[in-house]
């Protein structure tokens, strides 16, 4: 039976890497408009340059999409029929386990075996397994996102701040007691840096693209 369980909780695992690697910004910007993202802008499989290349009726619906992979993954092992997790009852494995599919979804983003892995920065995906994973700290961290744009109109930016504030939020806002959340939050900030090197060095150089979404 436990190797029942765990070849089950490989193959969920491999599903959420599956569905966080849908490329929503590529497929979006092909089959809709008949331009690849990738070969304009940052040249990032993302929501922002899809804004950024084709405006906001395709940077929309891949922003949703992109959230949605995240939310997905995380909820994903409330859908599984016959679970150990669920019968067992313990919310600490339950929680692992949701934190590991959101953890494969982001990394399916950043690594689309769809595409030949060259994806987007995964904060879209990062927001939606925020929101499965805490709604409230996903809400306060999206207004630092929120704020920080308004007042920069730096994507980049507000990404990597917001990312920041996740687990100050987490940890010292709200007191989570939670290690396996603790250390997740932690990572958030890693990973962001991580990812938005390119964008570090251009904002240090003053030549970061700022993004007003005035494309219709």
């Amino acid at each position: 039976m436990q190797e029942i369980y765990e070849i089950n909780n490989i193959i969920a695992i491999l599903i959420a890497y599956l569905i966080g690697s849908v490329p929503s910004a590529i497929w979006v910007s092909k089959w809709f408009f008949g331009v690849d993202v990738r070969d304009y802008g940052s040249k990032n499989a993302g929501a922002t340059n899809t804004f950024r290349v084709i405006g906001k009726k395709a940077g929309i619906p891949v922003l949703l999409m992109d959230i949605f992979k995240g939310w997905l993954a995380i909820n994903y092992v409330s859908f599984l029929s016959n679970s150990l997790i669920l019968e067992q009852g313990s919310p600490e494995i339950y929680f692992e386990t949701q934190l590991a599919f959101g953890i494969s979804a982001v990394i399916g983003h950043l690594f689309p075996i769809y595409t030949g892995f060259r994806g987007g920065k995964g904060i879209a995906t990062m927001l939606g397994l925020l929101i499965g994973l805490h709604p409230l700290a996903a809400l306060y961290s999206l207004l630092v996102f929120v704020l920080i744009f308004l007042i920069t109109k730096y994507v980049s930016l507000a990404s990597i701040l917001a990312s920041f504030a996740f687990p100050v939020i987490i940890i010292l806002f709200l007191g989570s007691e939670n290690s396996s959340l603790n250390l997740f939050a932690i990572f958030v900030p890693i990973l962001s840096l991580i990812t938005h090197q390119k964008n570090i060095e251009r904002l240090m150089r003053g030549e970061e693209t700022k993004v007003t979404f005035d494309k219709k």
